[in-house]
């Protein structure tokens, strides 16, 4: 994994409004959604969310930064962790011989942790009988993992597959209106018990992917929606993307960017309310990308352009 301080391009020391709008500046440029069929732009995504994911904690940031957990997430085995911990029978401990490092029988760290809570003799061997491990019996252990899921699939709900260690798939069902890390239950689905005792649970945190231009704030959404200068001067209805679909929103004439309309109800559904949010819709003024010649002669004619001052707030900052 690559240093995620330098795949959003940010220093060491950026602060949290640094780190969010890189991120948000790079999201926009690689999303899969505006970047169709392109596998090296969804693989550039997953990379900068993942970065995203890692530096936008505050504990994970402070782990990473003291080589607790690396670029993925996992933990990093502390310095000296074999030479303090690791012993074997008789309280053996890990040694050196002939300058090569080894380790010596871990029987006694088992027999400690599971044969004498349950009255049984580890012999040297470790093997069958009283002494071996036929006599070990529990539970299998629980599992966790973290899985990436789309905004949408998040919003909406929906099946999700994950791979587990053992080579095995699960599509798992993402409740509607799942959060950035919530955590789903999976009954059986952990590491298998001995002798036919049942199987550990596995726990599985959602990590919810950002979108191209939707953006979560609790349970309602946000999005910046361009309209051309005619639609903003004369008002008019235009089609909005939401989570659920396209609506027809009405842009009321003297709109200006940074106007905000809301479509209520069209937020993400809180499931303990069972009520949904908004969605606010931020009105952004576009230009055409090539000059209008007639629109041009007008505006040099226009009196009306030259008798207000759209800065007259930051004259006493200026």
């Amino acid at each position: 994994m690559k240093d995620p301080y330098e795949v959003l391009g940010v220093t060491r020391t950026a602060s949290d409004d640094e780190i969010r709008k890189a991120f948000r500046k790079l999201a926009k440029k690689h999303h899969p959604d505006l970047n169709p069929g392109d596998k090296a732009a969804e693989a550039r995504f997953k990379e900068i969310a993942q970065a995203n994911d890692l530096l936008s904690d505050p504990d994970k940031r402070r782990r990473f930064d003291a080589g607790e957990i690396d670029a993925s997430g996992q933990e990093m085995p502390p310095r000296g962790f074999y030479r303090d911990q690791a012993g074997g029978m008789g309280g053996a401990k890990y040694r050196r011989s002939g300058g090569q490092e080894e380790f010596v029988d871990m029987g006694g760290v088992f027999s400690e942790m599971f044969g004498q809570r349950r009255g049984f003799d580890f012999g040297a061997g470790g093997g069958s009988g009283e002494g071996g491990f036929e006599g070990f019996d529990m539970s299998g252990l629980p599992v966790t993992y973290t899985l990436a899921v789309p905004f949408l699939v998040a919003a909406r709900g929906g099946k999700q597959r994950v791979n587990l260690p053992n080579g095995r798939t699960l599509d798992i069902d993402i409740p509607e209106g799942a959060t950035d890390g919530q955590t789903l239950r999976l009954k059986g689905q952990g590491m298998p018990g001995s002798k036919g005792r049942p199987a550990g649970d596995a726990y599985v945190e959602i990590r919810v992917q950002p979108h191209a231009f939707f953006e979560a704030r609790d349970n309602d959404i946000h999005v910046e929606l361009p309209v051309t200068l005619s639609e903003a001067v004369l008002g008019g209805k235009v089609r909005v993307p939401t989570i659920g679909g396209p609506v027809m929103l009405n842009v009321p004439a003297g709109s200006n960017t940074g106007a905000s309309l809301r479509l209520k109800g069209r937020g993400l559904l809180d499931r303990k309310s069972g009520q949904r949010g908004d969605q606010y819709v931020k009105l952004k003024v576009v230009l055409p990308d090539k000059p209008d010649d007639k629109l041009k002669e007008f505006l040099e004619k226009w009196e009306g352009g030259r008798t207000y001052d759209p800065r007259k707030a930051m004259e006493p900052f200026a």
